[in-house]
Order: C-alpha cells, then structure tokens, then sequence
C-alpha cells in the first residue's frame, strides 16, 4: 500500500520549469531515498510536497488523502513530518526547551495558555521519552548554539520525530557532517521503526545504499529512474549524471 504519493506534479517560478510531471509512490515502512545532483529539484520536491510551496499541477496524497493546495501546517495533522537542509531551531533555548515546543504543538494541551511547563507531567514524560530513545538525554540543559552542528541535525529530527509522524521527509540529514557525525545519523536512521515512513534527499552515496529501499533519481526536475539500490548502482547512465561523460538514455523503472 502506497502511504504518499505524488502524480504528475508540476512547479514552475515566473516561467522556469523546475518540476516536469513527477510521480512517485513511497510504499508503508518504506525508506525511499531521492537523489540526483545539485539544481535537480530535490527540496523544491520537498517544499511541494508538504505544501511550503503551491504546485502548478498534479496531486499529492498522504494515506489516499489529498493535501495539495491545503495549507502547509496541515500536513502535521495528515501524519507528515520533516526536517530542512539547514536547522530550524530555537538556538536561544535549551535542548529540553525545543523538544518541550515541538510536543506542545501537536498536543490539545498546546491550548493551555495558564499551566508552566514544569507542571505538565505529560510533557515533562514525553520530552523525557524522546531524548532518552535518541540518546540526548545527557545533553538536554544545554543551550542549542552550544552544541556541535551534528548535534544540531539529530535534535531536529528529534523535533520532526516528536509528532510521531506516519511519514517523515528528511532533507539531507548528513549535510555538512563529520564522517563520525553521519555514521551516528545513518545508525539513527536504521534505527528508525517500520511504522514510520521514510522520504529521504541524501548526496552521501554510502549513506544512500545503507538506508535505502528504493531510490529515485532526480535530473533536470524529472524522474530520470527509479527501483532498488542494485539497480541504480549499476546503471551507467545513473553514474554518468553524478560523474560525467557518456550519453544519457531516459530510462524509467
């Protein structure tokens, strides 16, 4: 069963073609990887998808409801959670205090205006719950700017985490990092229970062949292939959009 699936999608911005007639289904449990190279339309993907920007055409369904054209916020509510190429985080604040936010927006209680933190015992579990599955625990007085730009990464999937989504779109979780950094975040990754959905943009090959299920390639704004990591590894028109050299012949799986 297709838990997201993308049909024909289009994107355009003041008459450049970003997106060209996208589809994509990413099965329940999956861990679906996009890759392609710089200026391939990746996060512009992303944005459509979860609604940060209006597509032009096609459709967008989370659990065979459509969401495109609703507004971005909405998609938390249909199951969809994710993270951005750059930290999206309160650095001003505590560990604790972020993750504290991020589970107060997608709970009833977010409403109640007149009760401290420190006196919500529900919260105070949760929050408790989270850094300790995602081993930072140890790390929750401190202040977010204080800590190392991987620690950064793996509190916002953390945060991404904390309205236990059905479907997770993670974009380029490993940029930037450490090589110690990105083995700690693929193990994170696989750690990850079926019941979540992964849709993952990621340029770290290893990363991608140790994580992935399917993976879909992206050239030029459009499905250039999709299938299994066997089969993208070993197309030679695949290495020749990563590497050069050759002729490119469209082939779709």
């Amino acid at each position: 069963m297709s838990l997201l699936k993308v049909e024909h999608l289009h994107k355009s911005f003041k008459g450049l073609q970003v997106l060209k007639d996208v589809s994509l289904e990413v099965k329940q449990g999956e861990r679906h990887v996009i890759i392609g190279p710089n200026g391939a339309g990746k996060t512009t993907l992303f944005n459509c998808i979860t609604g940060t920007l209006p597509i032009n055409q096609g459709t967008v369904t989370v659990n065979g409801k459509q969401i495109n054209g609703l507004p971005g916020y909405t998609a938390v509510r249909v199951g969809m959670s994710r993270t951005f190429q750059k930290n999206n985080l309160f650095g001003a604040l505590t560990v604790e205090e972020n993750v504290h936010l991020a589970i107060t927006a997608c709970q009833p209680y977010r409403f109640n205006f007149y009760k401290p933190f420190y006196k919500n015992t529900q919260l105070l579990e949760e929050t408790e719950e989270l850094l300790k599955e995602w081993e930072l625990w140890e790390r929750r007085t401190r202040i977010v700017n204080e800590l190392s730009y991987g620690e950064q990464r793996l509190l916002e999937v953390l945060l991404a985490l904390a309205s236990k989504p059905k479907v997770l779109l993670l974009d380029e979780p490993t940029s930037g990092m450490s090589p110690a950094e990105t083995i700690q975040t693929t193990k994170l990754i696989q750690r990850m229970p079926r019941s979540i959905t992964l849709l993952v943009i990621e340029h770290d090959m290893e990363v991608v062949f140790s994580i992935a299920d399917r993976i879909t390639v992206l050239h030029h704004g459009e499905v250039f292939l999709s299938g299994a990591p066997e089969q993208i590894k070993g197309d030679e028109n695949v290495k020749a959009i990563y590497f050069g050299g050759g002729t490119l012949q469209h082939a779709q799986g």
